[in-house]
């Protein structure tokens, strides 16, 4: 049984991702492979202490910028 902070994460997690798949006009599939390939996932697991207390857009920010960082392309 997930915990409750577990859950606040996933959740976030969910949130991000579709929000990230919205703004680029992809599927949330495409969306996720992207952000783990290019580890801006890991960077929200590790990060969602601070990150959570952001804005989505801020987030989404981050992504981006760590995405680009590690070799992605998409803005």
């Amino acid at each position: 049984m997930l915990m409750e902070r577990d859950l606040n994460v996933v959740r976030y997690m969910v949130v991000c991702v579709n929000e990230f798949a919205d703004r680029l006009n992809i599927n949330g599939q495409e969306a996720f492979n992207y952000l783990n390939k290019h580890k801006a996932i890991n960077f929200l697991l590790n990060n969602y202490e601070i990150e959570h207390t952001l804005s989505i857009e801020d987030a989404i920010d981050d992504m981006v910028i760590v995405s680009k960082k590690n070799g992605g392309t998409i803005q």
